[in-house]
């Protein structure tokens, strides 16, 4: 993960120098996630359960408001309009290239993924709403192709982190096992994805100050 380590100092000098010019609140949101893309990049070979999670607390300190204690679907609503700021002010396409070229297989594994949707998981645990799951998963991966034949990168994103949302689930609240051989590669797949989007998602709110990326919910306080 050589790139990323680069990918890192270039964003904490980027950091240093905007400092002053860019708003407090953008400051200590892209302070925060740069620290945790670096820790995840560190351990992204050795670990990649930790890698993910690591990745993940670095998109919480980039995008994340007062949403409650943790209201699941609320959450993810609010993914969508982050992207769409973010691909707003993306005129260049980084984070589109991403997804469309560096990651294109990965991105597929990953939505044709039934261990990562949602509706499987609340079907196996006795819900009978979502006795049609497989049905909802043949709806959603026609809404994901969809958004790729468009090139909707934000609806893409949305759909994509939808299904990684599902992953961090698991991990976080003790439904895998560390290091465990099953199941295991889209953690790995989801990490390196992660690794790779923040650090453009970063730059970019770094370069668009006037963007309202919202306040941090946890400030500094003295």
């Amino acid at each position: 993960m050589a790139d990323v380590s680069n990918e890192f100092d270039y964003l904490r000098d980027k950091h240093r120098q905007l400092r002053e010019q860019n708003p407090s609140a953008l400051n200590l949101r892209t302070h925060r996630s740069i620290s945790w893309i670096a820790r995840a990049a560190a351990l992204i070979d050795d670990d990649p359960d930790a890698a993910f999670i690591f990745s993940w607390i670095a998109f919480n300190a980039a995008y994340a408001k007062d949403m409650g204690d943790d209201p699941g679907s609320f959450a993810r609503a609010d993914f969508q309009k982050f992207f769409d700021a973010l691909v707003l002010c993306d005129p260049k396409g980084r984070i589109g290239h991403e997804i469309w070229h560096h990651f294109e297989g990965v991105v597929a594994e990953l939505l044709d993924n039934k261990y990562i949707f949602s509706s499987f998981w609340k079907f196996h645990n006795g819900d009978t709403q979502y006795d049609n799951w497989e049905l909802r998963f043949e709806n959603a991966k026609k809404a994901a192709q969809y958004a790729i034949e468009e090139q909707e990168t934000a609806k893409l994103l949305s759909i994509l982190f939808d299904r990684l949302y599902v992953l961090r689930n698991q991990l976080v609240h003790g439904g895998a096992t560390w290091s465990s051989q099953v199941n295991r590669k889209q953690v790995r797949d989801g990490a390196e994805l992660l690794l790779s989007l923040l650090p453009v998602f970063v730059d970019t709110m770094m370069s668009n100050p006037k963007e309202d990326w919202g306040a941090p919910y946890y400030p500094v306080v003295d």
